[in-house]
């Protein structure tokens, strides 16, 4: 039987402006398992950002029901909010969002860290992989676009999450180097099953995925 990573039941979240409710999801079902990589698309403000902040449990629903590895969140506190982010979570985010601080090495390391492991040889091959094993000790601000965009996918694998959440992942990059990233991030994704759900417009980068939805009028269309 194959794992249901995210299952979103009837999911509606509307958010009031000047006293006007404005609905982005409306009694939205769609369901993710196990190896599942998916792209969705859809017009800016469409909703596509907001659905990956509920799944991640960074903002709430109104009303509907969502489960994370076939468990009921309804009754989640923060606690098992982070739980779940710390150890089934990576997050690529459009600007990276990497530590200033530190350097490259440690950014990767920052999420092993928080679940009490150590660097390990799925490190080593990421780091092999994204060619980022010369800038290990560079600080990740002295970096270009695109080595810092390895850097992120790398840290959001490094701790062998079920579940990969990309918000525009190469929204930052040129064509040649978003195909790149996206054939790597593919590929170590799958090597440990990883279910991604990536935001994109890009139909090129859409391509790298199996199935794709479209987000229109609070539905997903696939």
């Amino acid at each position: 039987m194959t794992d249901q990573i995210v299952q979103l039941q009837g999911i509606t979240k509307e958010f009031i402006d000047g006293g006007v409710g404005h609905k982005v999801l409306d009694r939205l079902d769609l369901l993710l398992t196990q190896g599942d990589t998916i792209a969705l698309t859809g017009v800016s403000g469409s909703g596509k950002s907001t659905l990956l902040n509920l799944i991640a449990g960074f903002e709430r629903p109104n009303i509907g029901s969502l489960s994370l590895l076939n468990e009921e969140t309804t009754a989640w506190n923060d606690r098992n909010w982070s739980h779940f982010r710390q150890v089934s979570l990576g997050v690529v985010f459009q600007q990276f969002n990497l530590l200033t601080p530190l350097n490259v090495e440690d950014n990767i390391a920052f999420p092993l860290r928080l679940n009490g492991l150590d660097w390990n040889s799925w490190c080593d091959h990421l780091v092999e992989r994204l060619s980022l094993k010369p800038l290990l000790m560079r600080h990740v601000e002295t970096l270009s676009g695109g080595q810092q965009q390895r850097v992120a996918i790398a840290r959001a694998l490094a701790h062998k999450p079920r579940l990969l959440l990309a918000d525009e992942p190469t929204g930052n990059l040129d064509q040649v180097a978003s195909l790149e990233v996206m054939k790597l991030l593919c590929e170590l994704a799958g090597e440990q099953s990883t279910s991604i759900l990536m935001v994109t417009h890009s139909m090129e980068c859409a391509e790298f995925m199996q199935r794709r939805w479209n987000l229109d009028n609070g539905q997903i269309h696939e």
